[in-house]
């Protein structure tokens, strides 16, 4: 489980990272999506709200990678992780099967680490 987990999380940060990297330096092609999905990321880009979320993609990408700070990683990419998944579920279909197998992944290694996230699941805080 150990090893499974390993590549789990190394897969997941080259992901993050390749992604990351490629919004600033555009090494991959990808074509604009029409529709609704083009509108949502001309708005994302004309608010340079892109930049951000690329920026963040790489810090939790190479985080994942050094093994430093996974936890934090994870926090950093879920929601990331989240609106890409709802983006391809609703508005651009073609890309749902990579970013669900990109969910599994992250899932996978957040129960690897769940021992860290166990304060956060305290019904009641005492004061």
């Amino acid at each position: 489980m150990k090893i499974a987990a390993l590549i789990a999380r190394i897969l997941l940060g080259l992901v993050f990272l390749v992604f990351g990297l490629n919004g600033f330096l555009h090494f991959l092609p990808m074509t604009m999506p029409t529709g609704v999905a083009g509108q949502f990321l001309g708005a994302l880009f004309v608010s340079h709200y892109l930049p951000f979320i690329f920026f963040l993609q790489i810090l939790g990408g190479v985080l994942l990678l050094i093994n430093f700070f996974v936890p934090l990683a994870l926090v950093l990419l879920g929601p990331i992780l989240v609106n890409i998944l709802f983006f391809h579920a609703l508005m651009d279909p073609g890309g749902v099967l990579p970013a669900i197998i990109i969910a599994l992944l992250w899932i996978f290694v957040v129960v690897e680490h769940r021992k860290y996230f166990a304060g956060l699941f305290v019904m009641k805080a005492e004061d």
